[in-house]
């Protein structure tokens, strides 16, 4: 586990994420094709966990005893090759090849090519099967590491997800995290109710999800997955009683899809897209002209 005497401050983290959301927005806007809602919404959360909490070194990015993180809404995934290339697993100039037929950088995250990756994902709902797998496997090989896995919530209406909730807590899986990036809004959806935070209803919206994984046999608890203070302080705890709560633990984040640029947050229609020079321009404005630089 990083020592967290030496962990970035909030301002620091927060610096991280303009710079990982000023890639996210640009990449996409040079590769003409990619996500933005997804991997905005979910920003704050990867830079807290690849810079304040996950026990990760860029340099043997294989080692067996690292800590696991599976981008299960892969769709989202030039947030994650954003944070991944701040981090150090790559150079940050090669995210212009992002969804290149030749990148190793793909739509997806691709586990056989890319380092950083540890698992490939894209179909959702799949990327929490495999991360309990990884969590029972260290248990029997009695390894210490713990997983995280994100999920959307739109990514919650598909039944794979809900098999694994069942047999995570039957198997007593206190070394696995499910993180719900819960921005509220999917690329299709009905029209928003007046209890809806934003243009659409929201997937999961009307739910009580921290009683719906408690009746799994989960630990729940909700979070502003925007803020740092409040995402490290839950990051600790859980990490803390990894081995002897007898229970996997979901984090709830609200979160606002598109967060961080004026014209994408909180709307459906960007959950892809590609911006205009005017709209670029106004997106490096809000992210990095205060810093004067990328």
């Amino acid at each position: 586990m990083p020592d967290t005497s030496t962990r970035p401050s909030r301002e620091e983290l927060a610096a991280l994420s303009r710079q990982a959301r000023w890639s996210i927005i640009d990449t996409v806007t040079a590769s003409k094709a990619g996500h933005i809602g997804g991997p905005l919404s979910a920003t704050d959360l990867l830079i807290s966990l690849y810079f304040a909490k996950l026990n990760v070194d860029p340099a043997d990015p294989q080692n067996p005893d690292r800590d696991r993180f599976i981008l299960s809404k892969g769709h989202s995934a030039i947030g994650l090759y954003s944070v991944l290339a701040l981090r150090g697993y790559f150079p940050r100039e090669e995210l212009a090849t992002f969804d290149h037929g030749d990148s190793r950088l793909q739509g997806h995250p691709d586990m056989l090519v890319t380092p950083g990756i540890d698992a490939s994902s894209g179909s959702l709902g799949q990327g929490l099967a495999a991360g309990a797998g990884m969590a029972l496997g260290a248990k029997r090989l009695g390894k210490d590491f713990h997983t995280w896995v994100m999920v959307g919530d739109g990514e919650l209406e598909e039944g794979m997800i809900w098999e694994t909730v069942l047999s995570a807590s039957r198997f007593g899986l206190d070394n696995l995290t499910l993180i719900i990036d819960l921005n509220g809004l999917q690329q299709y959806g009905w029209p928003a109710a007046e209890t809806d935070r934003f243009d659409r209803s929201e997937p999961v919206g009307h739910v009580d999800l921290e009683r719906v994984f408690t009746g799994f046999g989960w630990n729940a608890v909700s979070i502003d997955g925007h803020d740092f203070d409040e995402i490290l302080t839950t990051f600790d705890d859980v990490t803390a009683k990894r081995g002897s709560a007898g229970k996997p633990t979901v984090i709830i984040a609200n979160t606002t899809k598109g967060k961080g640029i004026s014209f994408t947050e909180g709307t459906y229609k960007w959950h892809n897209g590609v911006a205009s020079p005017e709209q670029l321009a106004t997106a490096r404005g809000e992210l990095i002209g205060a810093e004067g630089n990328n």
